[in-house]
């Protein structure tokens, strides 16, 4: 099921927080178990065979869980090590056949001359959020920071359906003290309006800019997966497309969990925060899906020994981190190199910043400019590496990135020259090259770059005018929104939100999915 489908919002979401509240007067426990019910529905709206997956892989977990938890409490050490050790292995074969098994043999098959086939495996939607949930309650288990053990709590962790198909990754810590506080279970009327609120915004960024901008995109990529050779603009604006389509595509989902989840008085970790703004890659990374840029720190890069065995040590380290984080995100070579590029960016940021503090720069200390400036290159880095992200082969994103660097020429559509008269004689009888474009690069698409370029660097993002709500955990604590722009459960806020609800209703009929879910 869709958060953006009719069904959800006007049937799924009303009675299961009908339900919720309902259930949570008599006993909060029966309310958990309801929530936990309509998240498996939920689920299995999408393919119901895959229920019975989700659920032997939540009983696995939760029994492994627990029998470290005793091992640890009987000071059993090894054994614990041990059952943990198999939980991960396990937990790991199993995202590994969906997700990787085809990958491995069709390489295979191509190195060898083979043709071998495992046949078609459907990927379970939502396998490798859920996997990694339960990943981080084994270790943290493990690690004693586990102490509620409910088991229809747990449940409700794992299935819990505003995070279940795309984030964010939660923390056993951070979720399970809430679904033990019986305010949890009765309406908060200021948390449902935040929530209602925080929701529509998010579907409008999904469904009245991510899908519109999103229409632009296929054409560029399709072009340049046939070897056509794109120009410089026509290869920035393909990009740029796609850039902004993934932005609003995430943000509103992001925006949209957060906003669900807070309509049943539970907060969840901020997975989203205007990461365009960022200033260098390792801020972009703090701010681009964080749960997933922790649970990577926390439970690889910090194994493999981090920063503490030495600078060489720790770009290896990053590498890893990263070539696996792009694998994360799918089975193909163009999510490794896309890992390995920003593993390389990373990288240099890391020695950029060594080599600053070496000549006794403070780097705390920065002009205006300078950030303007770290702005623009870090944005640049990022929008090269959607690319190969995006890309279907190698080749594609070779075609794209050798039109953006201008190597098959510079020239604008050529129905512009007629379109600016004058102006338009003048700069080609100047050197300006005009010349077919076969159509890519429209008006509409200049106007939405433009548009959205102006909203990622200097708009407040929908956390920081939602923040006296305090919709989720870890929001950043230093904020210079304007006052007024700043929500408040008031008339005034409401008729603009409803008014944009009735827009975004009316185009409800276009479904698409979200890009993450394919993750």
């Amino acid at each position: 099921m869709l958060f953006n489908s009719l069904a959800f919002v006007f049937f799924y979401l009303p009675i299961t927080l009908g339900g919720f509240f309902v259930l949570g007067r008599r006993s909060p426990l029966a309310a958990a178990a309801w929530l936990t019910l309509a998240s498996l529905f939920f689920y299995g709206w999408w393919n119901p065979a895959y229920v019975g997956l989700l659920a032997v892989s939540m009983v696995f977990n939760y029994g492994l869980g627990m029998r470290i938890v005793r091992a640890r409490s009987a000071s059993d050490v090894p054994l614990a090590r041990r059952l943990l050790t198999l939980a991960i292995g396990l937990d790991l074969l199993l995202l590994g056949y969906y997700k990787y098994a085809n990958f491995f043999v069709d390489n295979v098959n191509a190195s060898l001359g083979m043709q071998f086939s495992l046949g078609a495996i459907v990927l379970p939607l939502g396998i490798s959020f859920f996997t990694f949930t339960q990943i981080a309650f084994l270790v943290d288990a493990y690690q004693g920071k586990a102490r509620e053990y409910s088991f229809i709590h747990y449940c409700l962790f794992v299935t819990y359906f505003p995070h279940l198909i795309a984030g964010p990754i939660l923390h056993h810590a951070e979720m399970m003290p809430q679904f033990a506080q019986r305010l949890t279970y009765t309406p908060d009327y200021d948390k449902m309006a935040a929530g209602v609120t925080l929701f529509v915004l998010g579907l409008a960024k999904k469904v009245l800019i991510a899908d519109e901008v999103g229409g632009y995109v296929a054409p560029f990529f399709d072009a340049a997966r046939g070897g056509a050779p794109l120009s410089f603009l026509e290869a920035w604006c393909g990009a740029l497309a796609y850039t902004f389509q993934l932005y609003f595509d995430f943000s509103g989902y992001s925006d949209m969990a957060v906003g669900l989840s807070l309509m049943f008085g539970v907060r969840l970790p901020i997975n989203f925060h205007s990461p365009y703004k960022a200033v260098n890659i390792i801020d972009f990374w703090r701010r681009w899906h964080i749960t997933l840029s922790r649970f990577l720190r926390d439970y690889l890069y910090v194994p493999l020994g981090g920063n503490r065995k030495g600078p060489a040590r720790r770009y290896i380290n990053l590498l890893v981190t990263m070539l696996l984080g792009g694998l994360w995100h799918g089975a193909g070579w163009t999510f490794v190199l896309w890992g390995l590029l920003h593993g390389v960016y990373l990288c240099v940021n890391h020695g950029w910043r060594a080599l600053r503090a070496a000549l006794g720069h403070d780097l705390r200390r920065s002009t205006a400019l300078g950030r303007a400036a770290a702005c623009v290159i870090t944005f640049t880095a990022v929008v090269a590496g959607w690319v190969v992200f995006r890309a279907d082969s190698v080749s594609t994103a070779n075609v794209m990135l050798r039109g953006m660097a201008g190597l098959n020429g510079f020239a604008l559509p050529d129905h512009w020259l007629v379109r600016w008269g004058d102006m338009g004689t003048w700069l080609s009888a100047h050197g300006i090259a005009f010349s077919d474009t076969r159509g890519l690069v429209r008006t509409g698409l200049i106007n939405w770059i433009v548009i959205l370029l102006a909203v990622v660097w200097f708009a407040p993002n929908t956390q920081q005018i939602m923040r006296r709500a305090q919709p989720a955990l870890g929001i950043p604590v230093h904020d210079d929104t304007k006052r007024w722009l700043c929500w408040r459960p008031r008339v005034w806020f409401a008729v603009p939100c409803a008014a944009l609800a009735v827009l975004i209703v009316v185009n409800l009929h276009k479904k698409s999915e979200f890009l993450y879910f394919q993750f």
